[in-house]
């Protein structure tokens, strides 16, 4: 398996730990707080949600769904944080991106357990 997955699963959950806490601590009750907050509901679970993916499955298909999860998590948190740093509005355009990746990571992980052993090419260990 490639080491380079759970480091950017890592990273993705420090940086929602420290925009989580830059949050509650560090901004007043607002939109700016209230993106964050988001962001950091929508990242955390996702991040923990990959290492249990690869503790099911290691192989190419599954890696690809986790991915893709990980990845759009860390699109769609990082795009409400910079929103709440101040980054012009314009941004938040690019959010759906990470919306769309989650849910198609989500998609493509359901596809390969009904698939089963059926995607054996795409099984294969990575």
């Amino acid at each position: 398996m490639s080491r380079f997955l759970p480091a950017f699963a890592a990273l993705n959950a420090i940086l929602a730990l420290t925009f989580g806490t830059f949050a509650v601590h560090g901004i007043e009750q607002g939109q700016a707080r209230d993106w964050i907050l988001v962001g950091v509901m929508f990242q955390l679970p996702h991040v923990a949600a990959v290492f249990a993916l690869l503790g099911w499955r290691q192989d190419r298909a599954a890696v690809a769904g986790a991915w893709a999860v990980s990845v759009g998590s860390f699109v769609f948190a990082t795009i409400l944080d910079l929103l709440a740093l101040g980054a012009p509005r314009g941004i938040a355009a690019f959010a759906p991106i990470g919306g769309t990746l989650m849910m198609f990571g989500w998609t493509w992980i359901a596809i390969v357990a009904l698939a089963g052993d059926r995607l054996k090419r795409l099984s294969e260990p990575q």
